[in-house]
């Protein structure tokens, strides 16, 4: 085999490995090829992935205001019921010191 037939076979042999490879690439592309309905869904998708963020978001918010709200409430209800108990405790201290008096007039 001489020069000139060595590049010869050497370019026929490049030249078929470069259909080869670009056939493969075509059937690839082919077989992967997203079509218009699939796009279609896909978009679908995102947009209702987006609509259950965006209401997961509201949801968060609206507990956030929910969770301030009941804690604003038993704060209050905290300090009513300490007010109560002070009261209470004054209510008791004072009738026993009435008591006391009642007994030590009753007494003497």
């Amino acid at each position: 085999m001489n020069r000139t037939e060595f590049i010869v076979a050497t370019a026929i042999i490049l030249f078929v490995a470069f259909c080869l490879g670009w056939f493969a690439s075509w059937l690839v592309n082919r077989f992967t090829r997203v079509s218009k309905a699939e796009i279609g869904e896909l978009d679908r998708m995102a947009q209702a992935l987006h609509e259950a963020e965006e209401t997961r978001d509201q949801a968060i918010t609206y507990l956030q205001q929910r969770e301030a709200e009941i804690t604003n409430q038993l704060s209050q209800t905290e300090a009513e019921l300490r007010a109560a108990m002070d009261g209470l405790r004054d209510a008791r201290r004072e009738a026993e010191e009435l008591r006391n008096h009642i007994d030590r007039q009753n007494a003497g």
